[in-house]
């Protein structure tokens, strides 16, 4: 083997990961058509969400609204989660947080909410206090009492990160379509949940009963954007899904936390307090009750 070939090898080795599922690289003459899509590429990338059609009050026989917890450290979960580090690679890739984030300071994502019942709404300046912890040191202190301008050197910004998330909460509510004959599921809302940004660096806090859910977004009203946004496809890197799609599909593993009931929709651990395991048992008999539900339709 001649050095020409190894010198090949090597910088096919050292190419980015992502660019593996960019199109046209194997088409590509040179580096820079890496990504360049042709006119039949770009008119079948031209398309848009699936509509959800519509479903009239009468033809519900029977639903239940529920909330999810989706745990960001099983594996099922990573493409929510990754890629954090992202600039080694490709723009076409980001994670979840990235992209709320990126369409909120742009405004192209305005239905933003305070809780998950969506009566109050937020803009990006009051998410700011959330998202930001802003400090001051002794020394900006020192130079604030002595009627001097603060150096920004005395001056301490901690911003929360893609990497800082912990779960996902998400709000949805199974019903059974009686024109259409099955159980579906519609996605109402999702929040990203991180420790609360003040206590994130206290190494004497508990960071698990820290955490907050940052903000709510009306997920019907994201879902064009979650659509553009693709996520990293394991089974072949070459077809990407959209963020949109995975959700919908519920391609990720979640335990229920609280289902609307009589009790103000009180969650779990306010009725099975100090028991993890009674806690779980408890989120999978709900589950199993709206899956029943289906069977017991076509009971007779």
């Amino acid at each position: 083997m001649n050095w020409k070939n190894v010198l090949l090898i090597g910088a096919v080795a050292l190419l980015p990961i992502s660019m593996m599922a960019q199109a046209n690289i194997l088409n590509a003459k040179m580096p820079d058509e890496v990504g360049k899509k042709t006119a039949a590429q770009k008119a079948n990338d031209n398309d848009a969400p699936l509509k959800y059609g519509y479903v009239d009050d009468r033809d519900i026989l029977w639903s239940k609204t529920v909330w999810e917890v989706i745990d960001l450290d099983e594996r099922v979960n990573f493409p929510l989660y990754y890629p954090l580090d992202t600039i080694g690679i490709g723009s076409d890739r980001r994670s979840l947080y990235d992209v709320l984030m990126k369409n909120i300071k742009s405004g192209k994502l305005k239905d933003i909410y305070a809780d998950a019942y969506f009566t109050e709404k937020r803009t990006l300046d009051d998410l700011q206090a959330t998202l930001q912890k802003v400090d001051t040191t002794d020394y900006g202190y020192e130079q604030l009492n002595a009627g001097e301008q603060i150096s920004q050197e005395y001056i301490n910004r901690r911003d929360l990160t893609a990497a800082d998330l912990e779960e996902y909460l998400i709000k949805g509510i199974w019903y059974f379509d009686k024109r259409q004959g099955e159980l579906k599921y519609r996605l109402l809302g999702i929040a990203p949940v991180a420790p609360d940004v003040n206590f994130i660096d206290d190494e004497s806090m508990d960071l698990a009963e820290a955490k907050v859910p940052l903000f709510w977004v009306w997920y019907p009203s994201a879902r064009e954007i979650l659509h553009e946004a693709k996520v990293f496809n394991q089974r072949n890197t070459a077809q990407p899904i959209s963020f949109d799609m995975l959700l919908n599909a519920r391609r990720f593993n979640a335990t229920i936390y609280k289902e609307d009931n009589v009790h103000g929709d009180r969650e779990i651990k306010d009725y099975i307090a100090d028991n993890a395991l009674f806690q779980v048992l408890e989120a999978q008999r709900i589950k199993e009750v709206i899956r029943d539900r289906e069977q017991d339709m076509w009971a007779y």
